[in-house]
């Protein structure tokens, strides 16, 4: 191998690490296999570069060899995990691909190094470590058991080889990162010594003065240890042999990660910790008598040693939700020291390490359903005696775990989960309803993509939005998230609303303008006949543009039409028959209204478009309730009611003198004089026969327009009362609505 390559020391590590693995691997790995491997190195060092120190002064070379080594000891001998470890870099450096991996050394080989390869680009996403969808992704991307492991065990080397690195920042980084992400997953897995190197080595680095304030105080050494425990046990012992209980102990010292957790989680030093002293009493008897047996135990410690009663939990009277039974009693062993211990039986403990109540469940790690079985498979493999078989059963285990959900990127390295066949839309509306609402597409890995563009597992995603974009109903079948559809759909309906209440508004404005005053059932009508179920539909078809609101009026006057041929009498106007109402006029004291040729004492109504009064020109129309509508003769209205039904119309005029009084609209526009409106009432209210009902006004840039409503009693009248309006100062119009 290069020589120029290795300082002194490194080349001894390194023969050292050489023959410590081919100890440990033995027939595994074949003279072939080891030229190869050796070749493959040293043309990756001299002619590709790829091997070179990383720049942080780490050598690569004997960083994976010590991978390989550990995880011979902590996992198990395995050819091909070691051979993976040892020229996955060779691949990442493009010096090797998948195919020559798989023609050099075989497919399953290929697959844990494809595995690695797969996952070196997640983390580039710094930010995502710490979310716990990254474990997923991880699982997701791995395609195999051993990556995972791999990848484990590398971290703990790595966590090793930094201590007193000079750069402050990376080994801050890299302790976080095995913090938050590699102890976790070398808890779940089972691999329990290392979860516990991570964590108190991660604490060394990120706070070296708690770790080391708590390490000084914890200066005892193992020998000490193990005589303290051998010291408390002894008692007990005795007596469970006495009462002819059948037992195994296990004993433990707190981690230093696990002791500061603990002090910041109660608030107190390390003399106010309880448990720095663990041992858990099993006890081997039958389901029937488990519990008398506990208690027995119990009993038994309790005897010998002072129990803190404050610090007792008894989940086996209550098993925990999870299914977890266990006694935990705190007592003051030998010196005042205090040590926490379990007792439960076989099958307790059994169900506790293995079954549904698995340790990183109590520990309150969240559950993910198949994934807890998944990796209790694995932690029983990886606790297997024969090595050779349990390494073959990881070969086969699946850990797409995942394959109905994606796990993506946002750009500043947030990791969102989706359901599988999620869209950009899907992804915008989980960022915010905002968001989602003015998506216009996205960027995907630096690619302009649709909206409909159905995300992958890895994916960095950056949404485009426009002011302009609003939600559209053939959204819904671009996405698959229940959030994003009620979203998609509230906006929609939000949307017609609003162009409903406009498009409404103009309608009932174009009526006005042609003096119809629609009524609600022939409206229903109108709606149905032109192919719509809601009001809504309808009315937004209006504002969209999709009807005119001409075409609207005309189908509602065709109804009205039909509707009036059923109940009007075809004929001359002298033929039609009136019937009485309610507002007849026919009192000889009151004026008349005379119909054709000398006809009086007819019933009649007066038309509200134009509000007829004494005095006008008028003409009638046979309306559909058999009453007659008298209109004046310059009414837009009537002008329009001859054209469709003039056999209708009746000849009209007043006669007689006036006496009722008549309700007159007048238009008043005018400067914004001070007193004008006051003016303007003052001359209404000194006319005789004209009485004030309502006035409204409003000013605007100088300017003011009112509408007065007034009683008078004819034509005369009202126009002299409009000269006298006039006359006011700064009154510049007066008409007649």
């Amino acid at each position: 191998m290069t020589q120029e390559y290795f300082t002194a020391e490194e080349r001894t590590q390194v023969l050292e690490l050489v023959k410590g693995l081919n100890d440990r691997l033995g027939d595994q790995l074949s003279c072939s296999d080891i030229n190869t491997v050796h070749d493959l190195i040293e043309r990756g060092i001299s002619q590709a570069g790829i091997f070179r120190r990383d720049q942080y002064g780490l050598n690569p070379v004997i960083r994976h060899l010590r991978t390989a080594m550990v995880l011979c000891d902590s996992i198990a001998p395995d050819r091909n995990m070691v051979i993976a470890t040892l020229i996955y870099n060779l691949c990442r450096g493009n010096y090797l691909n998948v195919e020559k991996v798989r023609n050099l050394f075989g497919d399953d080989i290929a697959r844990v190094v494809h595995g690695l390869l797969n996952v070196a680009p997640l983390y580039k996403k710094q930010a995502a470590v710490e979310n716990e969808n990254f474990h997923k992704l991880l699982l997701t991307f791995a395609e195999d058991v051993r990556v995972i492991l791999i990848m484990t065990v590398d971290r703990l080397t790595l966590m090793r080889a930094i201590n007193h690195h000079p750069n402050e920042k990376f080994v801050h980084d890299i302790a976080s990162e095995s913090r938050y992400l590699y102890a976790p997953l070398a808890h779940k897995l089972g691999l329990y010594a290392i979860k516990t190197e991570l964590e108190d080595t991660s604490l060394k680095y990120l706070n070296r003065k708690v770790f080391s304030q708590i390490s000084t105080r914890l200066n005892e050494t193992k020998q000490e240890r193990d005589a303290y425990i051998k010291e408390f046990v002894k008692p007990i012992e005795e007596r469970l042999e006495q009462e002819g209980l059948k037992f195994a102990l296990k004993s433990r010292t707190k981690s230093i990660n696990s002791i500061w957790q603990k002090m910041k989680k109660q608030g107190v030093d390390l003399d106010g910790i309880y448990d720095l002293f663990a041992i858990r009493i099993i006890l081997d008897t039958n389901e029937k008598d488990e519990k008398k047996a506990c208690w027995l135990a119990y009993s038994i410690v309790t005897d010998i040693y002072t129990a803190n009663t404050s610090r007792f939990k008894d989940w086996i009277t209550i098993p925990k939700n999870n299914g977890y039974e266990s006694l935990h009693i705190t007592v003051s062993g030998p010196g005042g020291k205090w040590v926490e211990v379990q007792i439960r039986s076989r099958r307790m403990d059994e169900k506790a390490e293995l079954g549904v109540a698995a340790h990183w469940r109590y520990k309150g790690i969240k559950s993910e359903g198949d994934v807890d079985s998944w990796m209790n498979e694995v932690r029983e493999m990886l606790e297997a005696s024969g090595q050779e078989g349990q390494m073959s059963l990881m070969r086969n285990m699946d850990t797409n775990l995942y394959n109905n959900e994606v796990f993506v990127f946002t750009p500043k390295g947030d990791l969102i989960r989706l359901p599988q066949g999620a869209t950009i839309l899907d992804f915008a509306y989980h960022i915010h309803s905002r968001v989602g609402s003015s998506c216009m597409g996205g960027k995907v890995d630096g690619k302009n993509q649709k909206i409909n563009y159905r995300l992958k597992s890895g994916d960095t995603v950056e949404i485009i939005t426009s002011t302009t974009q609003t939600p559209r109903l053939d959204w819904l079948n671009y996405v698959v998230t229940s959030r994003a559809r009620n979203k998609i759909k509230n906006a929609v309906n939000e949307r017609q609303a609003r162009q409903a209440q406009l498009a409404r508004e103009t309608l009932q404005r174009r009526f006005k303008n042609r003096k119809i005053e629609p009524d609600d059932a022939t409206m229903a009508r109108v709606i149905k006949k032109m192919g719509y179920k809601t009001t809504t539909e309808f009315f937004a078809a209006i504002q969209e543009e999709i009807i005119d609101v001409n075409t609207v009026v005309e189908q509602y006057e065709a109804i009205t039409e039909k509707q009036n041929e059923g109940t009007a009498a075809r004929g001359t106007a002298e033929e039609f028959v009136l019937q009485p109402t309610s507002e007849s006029h026919s009192s000889a004291n009151e004026d008349i209204l005379i119909i054709g040729d000398n006809v009086k004492g007819v019933n009649y109504k007066l038309a509200k478009c134009c509000n007829p009064i004494f005095g006008d020109r008028v003409e009638g129309f046979i309306a559909s309730d058999g009453a007659i509508k008298i209109h004046r003769a310059d009414c837009k209205n009537l002008k329009h009611l001859k054209g469709r039904f003039p056999y209708r119309i009746i000849k009209t005029r007043w006669t007689g003198k006036a006496g009722s009084l008549f309700v007159v609209t007048l238009h008043v526009l005018g400067k914004d004089d001070l007193g004008i409106v006051s003016s303007i009432t003052s001359v209404i209210n000194k006319t005789d026969n004209c009485l004030l009902r309502s006035i409204s006004v409003q000013a605007e840039g100088g300017m003011f327009e009112g509408y007065l409503t007034v009683s008078v009693s004819n034509i005369a009248l009202l126009d002299d009362l409009t000269k006298k309006i006039l006359n006011v100062k700064g009154v510049k119009q007066v008409s007649r609505m």
